[in-house]
């Protein structure tokens, strides 16, 4: 007997009925999209190295410890290519708008599906593979736009029923207060440097905004005690915190200042957020999104504003479950009950009549080979039960022999399936007529 063979650690299957949650997720995030006219785009699991090296960070744990790249000899010429799994996408996201000049005619709201790799330690709610769903606008610089796709999020929490979160915002200005206030952070931590753990000394000189983030919590007081970026900031950085703010109060979006809250890369200005709950331990972000006007211009392209957000599915669903929150179940209208091999041909055909008005079906099928062994009426009832469909589709003989399905509910009490009008023979070459009553 061959080896069995396992999923890779860290990477998972998603089986009926939990991947009914992810199409659920999924359905409302897509509903919602469209509302705000923003537009599906779909990029390469597959990019070059390089375009994480510059559009994540060559200093950041992500590129230094945690992305799968490989060695591809790409063509006949023995050119080598360096390529990795996306560990976001952003990147790809901009990539494809750079290459395929997209900012042309205007600027561009997109919204992205899919799987991200990196390899760290899997936990609750963060693994190897991982899901993300992200909304971007390339090419509009102003705060109403920041502000636009906050409330996308705030209203994505409402309509999957998560009311546990809060809003943290910061700004973080643009380069030269940035420089100005970096100068004085690198002062300030190496007055303190007895205070500071491996981690933070390793960025000291290189990345010292991300000190600002750290979950050590030896490092708390010297954190609070550095000098504050937003204190640095110009008349024009202000205002445009100050307008999303104010767009922010008026549609009763509660925010929180949070002057910890960084971006260490020098892509990243003005806007930074955050959506926090405080129901999944330690990965208590749920969103997480910012500004970044010079991205476009690092991986190649013509300068253009943009701001975005990104979402892990993973720890989006464990809330919702947290939460309680129902998820409708993927159940078909009705179940076909074929007590006789010989009549399939006859049930598939009103099966697809009915599937044709968009009847959801699930036809009784045999265990073994060909058509024989269907299982007894009382087994196949059972499974028709457990199904969850409404209705029973009963293709006897009697039925059959009339051209005829006897339609039977499945739902409610004994007493209302009996009083049912719908349980009664229905013509089978009138399937459309009927189809309605199926779909409730």
């Amino acid at each position: 007997m061959a080896e069995k063979l396992l999923a890779v650690k860290g990477m998972n299957d998603i089986l009926p009925p939990e991947s009914a949650r992810w199409e659920w997720l999924e359905g409302k995030v897509r509903d919602l999209m469209a509302r705000y006219a923003y537009r599906n785009i779909r990029t390469p699991i597959l990019e070059h190295t390089q375009l994480f090296v510059r559009g994540i960070g060559e200093v950041t744990d992500i590129v230094e410890k945690e992305m799968y790249s490989f060695e591809d000899r790409s063509d006949k010429n023995g050119d080598h290519a360096f390529l990795t799994m996306r560990p976001e996408n952003t990147a790809s996201v901009v990539r494809a708008v750079t290459e395929h000049n997209l900012l042309y005619e205007g600027g561009k709201r997109l919204y992205y599906m899919g799987p991200m790799f990196r390899r760290e330690r899997p936990q609750r709610g963060r693994y190897r593979q991982f899901h993300q769903i992200g909304a971007e606008a390339l090419g509009f610089g102003g705060p109403e736009v920041d502000a636009e796709l906050i409330l996308l999020a705030a209203a994505l929490w409402k309509d999957i029923g998560i009311i546990d979160w809060r809003l943290e915002i910061n700004s973080l200005g643009q380069p030269d207060e940035r420089a100005l206030h970096r100068t004085q952070l690198i002062a300030h931590f190496e007055q303190h440097a007895d205070m500071l753990d491996e981690d933070a000394r390793r960025r000291l000189h290189s990345n010292p905004l991300r000190i600002l983030d750290t979950k050590n919590p030896a490092m708390k007081a010297v954190v609070e005690s550095a000098p504050r970026l937003i204190d640095f900031l110009g008349t024009a950085s202000l205002a445009h915190f100050d307008a999303l703010k104010a767009i922010l109060d008026a549609n009763g979006v509660p925010w929180t200042l949070n002057h910890r809250l960084v971006r260490g890369l020098d892509y990243y200005n003005l806007t930074v957020f955050e959506f926090v709950t405080d129901q999944l331990g330690a990965q208590g972000t749920l969103c997480a999104g910012g500004r970044y006007d010079y991205l476009i211009e690092q991986i190649g392209g013509k300068p253009a504003p943009a701001v975005g957000w990104a979402l892990g599915v993973e720890r989006v669903l464990e809330l919702v479950r947290e939460t309680g929150q129902s998820v409708p179940a993927l159940v078909p209208d009705a179940y076909a009950i074929v007590p006789d091999a010989a009549s399939v041909p006859v049930v598939l055909q009103t099966l697809q009549a009915l599937r044709a008005q968009g009847v959801s079906v699930q036809m009784h099928a045999s265990a073994g080979s060909g058509t024989e062994g269907m299982g007894s009426m009382k087994s196949q009832f059972k499974k028709a039960d457990a199904s969850g469909a409404r209705f029973a589709l009963i293709f006897g003989e009697t039925e059959l022999a009339s051209g005829c399905v006897a339609v039977k509910p499945l739902r409610g009490s004994k007493a209302d399936a009996e009083a049912a009008p719908e349980q009664s023979l229905r013509k089978l070459d009138e399937a459309a007529s009927w189809a309605a009553i199926l779909r409730g």
